[in-house]
């Protein structure tokens, strides 16, 4: 249903291949899985997977078995990764009905898959987490290497792969981890001696693949995949990363000015006056707000590009609104306005990351963030 205000979040398609191809030239031979979990990072994961399927993706991955089964439902084709594994009888059901690989966090998702591959009578494939230093989800180093073994030589199941995820490839200090890849070499050297050897063997994120030569040397030798995530949306892993690569932004959200109305010396504006105009001036309101992801740490802090310059916000964000503090600038109702992004008729982009920093929060967030009433519009 539309909702008849102009704010959207236009996709840019291109922009999304190139990155991608950035990717495959950063992963020098390995495998790309397109992590495009939670809604693709707010982009609408069905157009983001086909648009990636197009330009030759085989593998993706997902959080959940839900997000899984929207891109079969799609008719996305190729391996999909469930990276939160299965968490009852149903969801292992699902799985091997969807023909998708969940992964083995702890011995209970074993047991719920062998139960239904039992019952259907068809070996599952699944891959295993290793935590090699994140201390969330995975099997213990000390663990992996009999329980990983155990599923080479289970009837049930198929080792399709094994994987770790690094905690801190996005600092400038990577010594963390070199740790991480050290241990996994340890594991994986052991599942070599025990012939448990997987097909596919991954622990590069977006981080570690942009990185990338300053990690190389480090890489375990049976890496034979990457896992990018953020970098395909056009964002940079960590500051100090921005040059590394290639990254064009996939996202922009632009709305217009909605009213415009003169305020005078000390007039306040939004919810608590916590604004008040230092001269007489304009304040500019726009048809977006906390409910469709402005963060409310933008109040009197963010900005916005408004013909062509940056645009102080005025006040708290709202839910639905937020105002400008145009001064005595040009401004017009309806005038187009990019909250982040790259302007509709091209120029230098306002960076997701810059708004971020002024949100005082991580990328990310303010992608996944964007609002189910924003509107997704495909661009390629």
């Amino acid at each position: 249903m539309k909702s008849g205000r102009p704010t959207v979040a236009s996709i840019d398609a291109n922009a999304l291949a190139a990155n991608y191809a950035e990717a495959k030239r950063l992963a020098d031979g390995r495998e790309v899985i397109a992590v495009v979990k939670a809604d693709a990072y707010g982009h609408g994961a069905v157009p983001i997977a086909r648009r990636l399927a197009a330009a030759g993706c085989r593998n993706f991955a997902v959080a959940t078995i839900a997000e899984a089964a929207e891109l079969r439902g799609a008719a996305i084709e190729g391996a999909i990764l469930v990276l939160g594994g299965v968490h009852d009888a149903a969801e292992a059901d699902e799985a091997v009905a969807l023909g998708v690989t969940p992964v083995v966090q702890h011995a209970g998702h074993l047991a719920l898959l062998r139960k239904v591959a039992a019952e259907r009578s068809r070996a599952i494939p699944v891959q295993v987490e290793v935590d090699t230093g994140m201390a969330r989800m995975g099997i213990s180093p000390e663990e992996a290497p009999s329980l990983i073994e155990g599923i080479a030589r289970d009837k049930a199941l198929v080792l399709d792969g094994v994987y770790s995820h690094l905690a801190c490839a996005d600092e400038s200090d990577l010594a963390p981890t070199l740790r991480q890849l050290a241990l996994f070499a340890e594991v994986l050297a052991a599942l070599r001696s025990r012939a448990a050897v997987p097909r596919q063997v991954h622990v590069a994120n977006s981080a570690a693949l942009v990185a990338g030569g300053a990690l190389a040397p480090a890489m375990p030798a049976d890496v034979n995949a990457v896992r990018p995530g953020i970098m395909l949306y056009g964002v940079a892993p960590a500051p100090h990363l921005a040059d590394a690569a290639k990254l064009t932004p996939v996202m922009s959200v632009r709305t217009r000015v909605a009213n415009v109305r003169w305020v005078r010396r000390g007039d306040p504006v939004g919810y608590g006056a916590t604004f008040r105009a230092k001269q007489r001036g304009r304040i500019a309101t726009l048809p977006i707000g906390y409910a469709d992801g402005i963060p409310w740490t933008l109040g009197n802090r963010g900005f916005v590009l408004l013909r062509g310059r940056r645009v102080p916000i005025a006040g708290r964000v709202s839910m639905d609104l937020i105002t400008l503090d145009v001064g005595g600038s040009p401004v017009e109702i309806g005038d187009p306005v990019l909250v982040f992004g790259t302007p509709a008729g091209g120029g230098a982009p306002l960076r997701v990351e810059e708004v971020a920093e002024a949100a005082g929060t991580v990328p990310y967030e303010l992608l996944v963030r964007v609002g189910a009433r924003v509107a997704r519009v495909l661009e390629s």
